[in-house]
């Protein structure tokens, strides 16, 4: 496989149309090297408009969603960044090239010990893998200018929107299949202004999924 094609074609077939657009988010994609943070048996997938698998019931991102995730945030290079599911480390890798810090919670302590190497070996020093529940009540003495929560909520705890600085934003995939909602919350003094930017689909975080529905 010609990864330079691939790269290319990844940008000009799934996030040109998918209106990413932004030239800092483009470069970003094309820049920073996605094969690397890919299991090496799905390394032929690198660039595929699919949700790569990562052991441990935990999926990738697609490169779309991880674009349009980044565009919507808007983010400034003295921010600070909290992370909630590390998974391959790729996302925070993007968050951290558009950060000054970027904290990362991962639940599955082999997925925190495989980001964290992933990181080392991308020489991405700004990223921090805590291996820990990151939807757990924190201090709220620690809060962010962004929050990326990278997998789906049913709904985002109010814990974690306490941690959001005044003007930060954050993003998450809300809701409940089949209609799964790419969310930006951005606060505004002691509001939260949401806006639902598309639909999509991802894993759930662990312990975020709906309450199971009875059927009668």
């Amino acid at each position: 496989m010609d990864i330079n094609q691939a790269r290319f074609n990844m940008i000009e077939q799934q996030l040109r149309p998918a209106r990413v657009l932004v030239p800092g988010v483009l470069s970003l994609l094309a820049e920073k090297k996605r094969e690397d943070f890919v299991p090496s048996a799905y390394r032929h997938l690198a660039f595929a408009a699919t949700a790569i698998p990562l052991g441990h019931g935990a999926h990738m991102f697609t490169p779309e969603l991880e674009a349009r995730a980044l565009q919507a945030l808007a983010m400034r290079r003295h921010e600070q960044v909290l992370e909630i599911g590390t998974g391959s480390g790729y996302m925070a890798a993007l968050l951290g090239a558009h950060a000054s810090h970027v904290l990362s919670y991962e639940i599955e302590p082999a997925l925190a010990d495989s980001a964290r190497t992933n990181l080392e070996h991308a020489r991405i020093r700004n990223v921090q893998v805590v291996t820990g529940d990151g939807l757990a009540e924190q201090p709220l003495s620690d809060t962010f200018h962004v929050i990326m929560v990278s997998g789906a909520v049913a709904d985002v705890p109010e814990s974690l929107l306490d941690r959001l600085k005044p003007g930060g934003r954050l993003f998450a995939v809300t809701g409940t299949r089949p209609a799964l909602e790419a969310t930006l919350i951005h606060r505004v003094g002691d509001r939260f202004e949401r806006v639902a930017l598309f639909e999509t689909d991802t894993d759930f975080l662990r312990g975020a999924e709906p309450a199971p529905r009875f059927v009668f």
